[in-house]
């Protein structure tokens, strides 16, 4: 979370300027005017920021959702905006998202937290530092804040009370301790079980549907070169530049490698073949229908279940995210229990 909260608060210039889509959490338009409908215009001609919330009296507009879209899909800009077909969900997501930013900001207000002065000056000056030229800074200021420095700073304070309210109440709790995570494998050991996989590259020969005799003749003459080739090369990157020059399947551009199968994804002939031969050995030719295929076997893992130590690092960052995202729901739950929320 913090790592997010940072790339919110640091983005860059260009988007600012051009999008206005700068860190949700530095340049956020929230008001504590109740009644308010708009939000006074910005000094640089962009059209007035409308009001698409109200989360107990402070106004969030749509400019503040467009920043949060903006982090939800940052490919926005090289695809002419969000997908038709996502819209309604990506909004809905944005939505939720800036209402409970806006949640977690007063819940730490109400707390009275700080953030000490030192933080801010380290705050400020890398926020200051992703500008190329005072110029660039200033148009961000004018933007945003109407050129306001202090209110920059409140932005930026804004987005530090939010990070430390959720690294407190989110991110902390959700740690997950070695025994924990020992403790889930030994409760739950079918999800560890594997079946038996083969770790292959390929080369392909094949010809064209209804091919005629003659062209299938040619095909297995080529079949037979490629694996007279195959048989000389001694590694994985030489199997692979071959695969690259000479295969007709779909993963040679991939060098070949079909990284780890199922074996019962694989044809018989290919698993009966693969049980013959030692890792970094290949294949003879296998004829399947009309085609020729040879392979490189790179790795054979019976079936089996994977034992801790080999599960531990993606099993505690698996935990973790769950945790993380049980402990968002419930502060989000509790913080809206006695909030007043408004979707205009």
């Amino acid at each position: 979370m913090k790592g997010e909260r940072k790339n919110r608060m640091m983005m860059s210039v260009a988007v600012v300027a051009l999008a206005a889509s700068c860190g949700a959490q530095v340049v956020s338009s929230h008001a504590p005017a109740a009644n308010t409908t708009t939000v006074a215009p910005q000094a640089s001609g962009l059209p007035v920021a409308r009001p698409v919330a109200r989360v107990n009296g402070a106004v969030l507009t749509d400019r503040d959702l467009a920043r949060e879209i903006q982090v939800i899909f940052p490919y926005g800009q090289t695809h002419n905006g969000v997908p038709k077909s996502m819209e309604p969900e990506m909004r809905k997501g944005a939505l939720d998202m800036i209402i409970f930013e806006e949640l977690v900001y007063q819940e730490a207000l109400r707390r009275k937290m700080t953030i000490s002065p030192e933080r801010m000056r380290k705050s400020e000056t890398m926020f200051r530092k992703q500008f190329a030229t005072e110029q660039e800074f200033n148009q961000v200021l004018q933007i945003e804040v109407h050129g306001s420095r202090q209110l920059m700073r409140e932005k930026i304070r804004r987005s530090l009370l939010i990070e430390d309210l959720l690294k407190s109440e989110v991110t902390n709790r959700a740690r997950v301790s070695l025994a924990e995570a020992r403790a889930y494998y030994r409760a739950n050991q079918k999800k560890f079980q594997h079946p038996e996989m083969f770790t292959i590259q390929t080369i392909s020969i094949i010809p064209p549907a209804n091919a005629n005799p003659e062209i299938q003749k040619e095909a297995r003459k080529h079949a037979d070169d490629a694996l007279k080739a195959a048989k000389a090369t001694k590694t994985y990157q030489e199997f692979g530049l071959l695969a690259e020059k000479v295969s007709d399947d779909d993963w040679h551009v991939k060098m070949g490698d079909r990284k780890a199968v199922e074996a019962e994804k694989l044809p018989p002939p290919v698993v009966n073949a693969a049980h013959a031969l030692k890792v970094s050995e290949v294949s003879d030719l296998i004829q399947l229908g009309t085609a020729y295929t040879l392979f490189r076997l790179n790795a054979h893992t019976p079936a089996g279940t994977s034992s801790f130590d080999e599960v531990k690092p993606k099993l505690i960052t698996d935990l973790q995210k769950q945790k993380n995202e049980q402990l968002r729901k419930e502060l989000s739950k509790r913080l809206k229990k006695t909030a007043r929320i408004e979707v205009l």
